[in-house]
């Protein structure tokens, strides 16, 4: 299934029905008086939070929803049938925001919640509410409301406890693939990822869901590259693995760019706990890469782990690692 995650929609919740002007007609009875009944009320508009979805994939083709309009009242003071609600389903984490996005009307961060993004209009009385001792028949009775209508953004933010971030070619998916059941796309080329990966990392007698998130580069908060628009996936997550690519030769470099790129963005991703992965370390010969993790090291208070996603080294360490580290949290 393609993966989106960011839709505009236009919602319009049922009209209400009309109410009914009739009378009692019925033998021997001359003056049966005003029996007309209320319209149906229109059918809301509500999103629900589903789980085993991540993508709003459903919502790229059909664009514009309409909930059912309330049925008119009828004589004998029948009211007419409340239109049926429109239940329209969203991957867990979505977030509902105005058409400008400056307001955000819902998130939905949890299975089964529901947001009532547009309500129906209520019905139309009949005439049998318009008799008074001084108009015994009346004529009157009123068109249903209005259901309400506006255009909505839908925003997914995947729920994962762990987002691994870095340059293109650091290394992500192979670890997400080394770790997880997970078989995204590995190529040597750069922006392998082009869409967010999840996997679920089984430790002992816990689990973890990991994003692998596209990557990174100088300038990605002013839409360089794939710019940054990925970083919202990680804003749910607990910690962030910062891959780094140990064939580099500036590691420092390289780790700054990406934290500066993370405070760019906002959201508190720079203030997450952080484990610091350097991968690769089977492809530098050994003394080199002592002397780069020393140099490296220096200030640093984050945990630094050493591995070889392609060759499967340090992996077990780096598990326990990330779960000790959650003890903490």
């Amino acid at each position: 299934m393609k993966f989106l995650d960011r839709a505009k929609i236009h919602i319009k919740a049922g009209d209400g029905g009309n109410g009914s002007a009739s009378f009692r007609r019925e033998k021997y009875i001359e003056f049966g008086g005003p029996n007309g009944g209320d319209g149906g009320r229109g059918g809301d508009i509500v999103f629900r939070a589903v789980p085993n979805v991540n993508t709003l994939i459903d919502y790229r083709y059909k664009t514009n929803f309409a909930a059912q309009r309330g049925e008119n009242g009828a004589g004998q003071m029948r009211t007419g049938k409340s239109g049926d609600t429109m239940i329209l389903p969203v991957p867990t984490g979505t977030v509902i925001l105005s058409e400008n996005e400056e307001i955000e009307y819902a998130d939905l961060n949890a299975d089964g919640m529901e947001y009532r993004a547009a309500r129906g209009g209520n019905g139309g009385w009949g005439n049998v509410h318009f008799k008074s001792p001084t108009n015994r028949a009346p004529k009157q009775a009123n068109d249903g409301l209005s259901g309400d209508e506006r255009t909505i953004i839908l925003q997914l933010k995947l729920i994962a406890d762990i987002g691994l971030v870095g340059f293109p070619n650091a290394g992500k998916s192979t670890l997400l693939a080394a770790v997880t059941a997970a078989r995204p796309k590995i190529a040597n080329y750069p922006f392998t990822t082009l869409n967010p990966q999840l996997g679920v990392m089984y430790a002992h007698d816990r689990e973890f869901v990991l994003v692998d998130l596209p990557g990174l580069i100088e300038g990605a908060h002013t839409g360089v590259g794939l710019g940054d628009r990925f970083l919202g996936h990680a804003e749910r997550t607990k910690m962030i693995l910062h891959i780094i690519d140990g064939t580099e030769e500036d590691w420092s470099a390289r780790y700054k760019a990406i934290r500066h790129e993370m405070e760019s963005y906002g959201a508190g991703l720079s203030d997450k706990p952080e484990i610091i992965v350097i991968n690769k370390m089977d492809a530098v010969e050994p003394e080199i890469w002592k002397e780069r993790m020393k140099k490296f090291k220096r200030g640093k208070k984050s945990q630094i782990v050493e591995i070889s996603a392609a060759g499967r080294i340090g992996i077990q360490e780096l598990i326990g690692t990330i779960e000790r580290e959650f003890i903490k949290l």
